[in-house]
């Protein structure tokens, strides 16, 4: 079938597939976590919680098979061997694309828990998709800017609370805290505009992972240090669906939890922030070095 379709018929059909199986899981995921608005509490949450979770792995098998279906992708993998599908992993990635999720999501479904990602408030009003994630508990983050925090002191920490309370939630079933630590996805104007010192990256941010790993370090079988390369040029999201992705390129590294920063108080001490910065900071000059391997190696 791959051979035989177009680019737009391509896209138009995997469109379709994709609209399908959304609509038909979304109102099976929105019946079960109902039963936890209407029952709230603990025993609810743990009976119900791991039923969510299997819908929604069920869902993203099923946009593995029209991506498989539709797609003539090469997938150039490395790093997924000894995963534990019922332990608690922190996952950070590059961030370029839409697509990206669609990749992280078609790699690491059924190898680890359920990434849970961390959005923008505007997206829970997009259309079925914020409900979905409002079924599986993805936290909704209102981000203000600098101005704004300085005008309201209060709103200072908000998201710090959102991710704390989030955070506790997850501990109770497997779960894997996904972050894109650049917070937004990477453009060269975006680069030259924070004169980033990557080559290929945006300037992290610790924040989030820091209250993830107080909240829930201790569950932490392991961070997923994901890195996402297309070696043909950063797709959109409609070149992914039709079809003209030629080659993904995916390498995982297994890493160990800081336990130095465990339990360190990231808000309120100086040192322990720029421990952080600078445990990230070394992950990101790593990471960098990488892709500008990987786009060498593909391009030779």
């Amino acid at each position: 079938m791959r051979s035989i379709l177009s680019a737009s018929l391509r896209g138009l059909t995997a469109t379709s597939l994709l609209a399908v199986n959304t609509l038909f899981w979304v109102p099976i995921l929105l019946l079960f976590a109902l039963l936890k608005l209407l029952v709230p509490g603990k025993s609810m949450r743990l009976w119900v919680d791991p039923v969510l979770l299997r819908i929604a792995e069920t869902w993203i098998a099923g946009n593995s098979r029209w991506m498989r279906l539709t797609q003539n992708t090469v997938w150039d993998v490395q790093g997924l061997e000894g995963l534990n599908p019922r332990s608690w992993y922190l996952v950070n990635a590059n961030h370029q694309s839409w697509v990206d999720i669609l990749v992280l999501q078609h790699l690491l479904n059924r190898r680890i828990p359920l990434l849970k990602f961390f959005l923008k408030q505007p997206l829970i009003w997009v259309p079925v998709m914020g409900l979905a994630w409002w079924a599986l508990d993805f936290p909704f983050m209102r981000r203000h800017s600098e101005a704004y925090l300085k005008k309201h002191p209060e709103m200072r920490g908000r998201d710090q609370e959102t991710t704390r309370r989030a955070c506790a939630k997850f501990a109770l079933v497997p779960t894997s805290v996904m972050n894109f630590l650049e917070g937004t996805r990477f453009t060269a104007a975006k680069q030259a505009r924070q004169q980033s010192p990557y080559r290929h990256l945006l300037k992290p941010k610790t924040g989030g992972v820091a209250v993830a790993l107080n909240a829930m370090g201790e569950k932490f079988e392991a961070v997923l240090d994901v890195t996402i390369v297309y070696p043909d040029g950063i797709p959109d999201f409609w070149q992914f669906l039709s079809g003209r992705v030629r080659r993904v390129v995916v390498r995982v590294q297994t890493l160990p939890i800081p336990s130095q920063l465990l339990g360190a108080d990231y808000a309120g001490d100086a040192a322990t922030r720029q421990a952080y910065q600078q445990w990230v900071h070394e992950l990101w000059l790593a990471k960098d070095a990488r892709i500008s391997a990987l786009l060498g190696m593909n391009k030779a």
